[in-house]
Parts: structure tokens; sequence; C-alpha cells
């Protein structure tokens, strides 16, 4: 299965271009499906009510991040009916469950979960924003730390002894459902994480040439690379007609054709209408290129150095991350990465756990990370 993950900045018209990206592949004989959770996709695009994937329709489905909380909340409520009773708690009714912020990213993740356990040969996902679709993209891999943190696998092998450890300690333990709620969400995050982590799967990235658009997928770029998510080419979106002869105009292309450049090297550039598109025929105007097989992120790699520097290094390509954005903190057998507005704690490759720290350089869109042998803790040779 192929997944496309489509996002850009605000207004730079990404749902467009997924929906022209979803359509094109059913076209083409593909079984499609279209994520999105904008409600203000229009009904003349295609119809989600007659798309079966096949005839030249993807099926759309329309992501209610509001019915997710309320199905969310009400599920976790009834599983947890006795310690709440216990806790003199009152249920919540359905009528009276309002949408909190933050619940659309978990109504995706649900609905991205699905998605990977479908018969699909193309998935097409309209994302937020940069950058809180890198965010959406980090949360599973972030939540299942936390979960392995809070709530360690292995002290469930102890359930056993759970009534006789809280006589001792005096304290209750964790109830058997907060321990089986933990490993539900492990593995419902572990689906959605191996679907992001698929080679197959690529991010669009969409931007409207502008002042502004190589700065923010410059920033897109360095966060998606930190998680490794490989890249499809930028779709460069309402371009204008470079021949015109109309001065003002022409004028007006040239200057955007500047913004193009700034972009990157692989571009697709998407005709701008001289309307808001609203029928299947407007979006086939719109759609990129077809999608070849994904290109790997890529690879993070351990350099042996010791003979002759004494070091081992980490290469960790970041395109797009500067110099006075980057921060790196070592916890035990953890580096903290920070890039700009984006965060990720990676586990040491095990060759580095017995080194320290000993520097750090960005070049060429690399993050080299040297690292010296404890001697305390490397393995001597005779």
């Amino acid at each position: 299965m192929r997944t496309i993950l489509v996002t850009g900045p605000g207004g730079a018209g990404r749902t467009t271009v997924a929906a022209a990206t979803a359509l094109g592949g059913a076209r083409r004989g593909q079984r499609v499906l279209f994520l999105t959770g904008d409600p203000a996709v229009p009904d003349g695009w295609f119809d989600d009510s007659s798309g079966d994937g096949d005839g030249g329709r993807p099926v759309v489905r329309r992501i209610d991040s509001g019915a997710h909380f309320r199905a969310e909340i009400l599920a976790f409520q009834e599983r947890a009916a006795t310690a709440l009773g216990l806790l003199g708690a009152t249920p919540l009714a359905d009528e009276e469950l309002t949408e909190l912020p933050g619940s659309d990213r978990f109504a995706l993740l649900r609905a991205l979960r699905d998605a990977a356990a479908g018969d699909w040969d193309l998935v097409v996902a309209d994302l937020p924003p940069v950058p809180d679709a890198v965010a959406v993209l980090a949360l599973p891999e972030q939540l299942r730390r936390y979960l392995r943190r809070l709530l360690p696998p292995e002290r469930q092998a102890a359930r056993a002894l759970r009534p006789m450890l809280a006589q001792l300690a005096g304290v209750p333990m964790p109830a058997e459902w907060l321990y089986e709620t933990a490993a539900r969400w492990d593995t419902e995050l572990a689906a959605v994480q191996a679907m992001i982590d698929d080679p197959e799967t690529t991010v669009r990235l969409v931007a409207e040439p502008g002042p502004a658009a190589a700065g923010a997928l410059r920033t897109a770029r360095a966060g998606l690379a930190l998680h490794r998510i490989a890249l499809d080419p930028v779709a460069a979106n309402r371009t204008l007609p470079t021949e015109s002869p109309d001065p003002w105009l022409s004028g007006l292309a040239a200057q955007q054709q500047t913004h193009v450049k700034a972009l990157g090297d692989q571009v697709h550039e998407l005709p701008h209408l001289g309307r808001d598109p609203r029928t299947a025929d407007d979006l086939a105007l719109l759609e990129p290129p077809a999608a070849p097989a994904a290109a790997p992120a890529p690879e993070w790699t351990v350099e042996d150095r010791r003979d002759p520097d004494g070091v081992l290094v980490w290469r960790i390509p970041l395109p797009g991350a500067a110099k006075p954005d980057l921060g790196l903190v070592r916890r035990g057998d953890e580096l903290v990465l920070t890039v700009g507005p984006f965060r990720r704690v990676v586990p040491l490759p095990s060759v580095l756990r017995r080194c320290t720290v000993s520097g750090a350089g960005l070049a060429d869109g690399v993050l080299s990370v040297r690292f010296t042998p404890d001697p305390d803790l490397w393995p001597r040779t005779r």
C-alpha cells in the first residue's frame, strides 16, 4: 500500500492537491482512500456516497474529530466504571460532551490506523498545516515512550503479586484495567507508527510560491527529517503562466518563478486556474505527476573513526536545519534532538552507549555527533 501524507503552510491549497492526488490514482484504476478533516471539501469533487474505489472515484472518509472524542470518552468511562464508582464520580452523557483542543490529532491517528488495516492501493491523507502535521506524525512514538516509562510492560508480569504488594506498601497498586488500557493503546499506536515508518509512506509538501514559502518548507523538511520520513517532490501550487502579453501579469509570474526556484531542486508546478476548483475536471488539472516508488528516508549511520581520530561519528541527515535552531542533550542511553520547534528523543545505537559525547557539528545538512569511547566501559583488547 502506498501512502501519501499531504501538508504545507496554511492557505497553500494542500486539501485541493490531496484531493487531486486521490482522484488521479482512482482514475488510473487504483483502489484509493482519501482522508480529510476539512468540512469545506466541495461535494462536487467526488460523491463519497457512491465512491467505491473503482470506476475513477476514490472512497472519501471525512474525519469527525468531535464524534471520535465523544466515543473515546464514553468508552473509557465504561471500562473504568468500577474505579470511577468507588470515587463517587458522576458519569458524563454523550450530549454534554464537547470536543477538547487537540482531539483532532487523535482522530486523525485513528483514521490512519483504520486505513492501514484496509485493502487499498493508495491512501491519501489531508494533514493539518506544518508544523501541526509533524507533531501529529511524531505522536505515536512519543506516546508509546511515555506509556513505557509510566507503565513499564515488565511490571505486568507481577499481576499475581499486586494484592500482596499493596498490603506491604500500604498503598493501592495500579488496577488491572489500567495495564490493559495501556497495552491496548500501545498496540493501536504501534499500528499507526508502522504505517508512518513504512518505506511506502511519504509526505508531499504543498506551497504557494511567495516570500515566506521557502522558509516554511525549510522548517518542515528539518522536522520531517528528524523523524526520518521520506519526501515527495514539492508541489508549487497556483503558479501563474510565464508567457502573457500583460506586462503586470508577466512581471508577477517572473517574481513568482524566483520563489519557485527557492523551494528546492525537485518541484512540480501546478497551475493557477483563475478560480476555485469545483469539479473533478478542475481537480484533474491540479494533479501532481504520479508518485514514483517512494524513496527511502536518509539513513542515520555510525562511522568508526577510532583510527586515527579516536572517535565514532553518528551522522544524522537534517536537511533544512540551521545551527542556531539545533539542540543536543544526552540523557542516559538516549539523545534528545531539537530542531527548531521540533524535538525527538532517540535511543543511542548500542555501540555508542559505551561512549561519551565529545562534540557535534552541522555541515551540508548533516549533523555529525562525535562519541569518544569510555575506557571504563569499552571492551579492552590484549
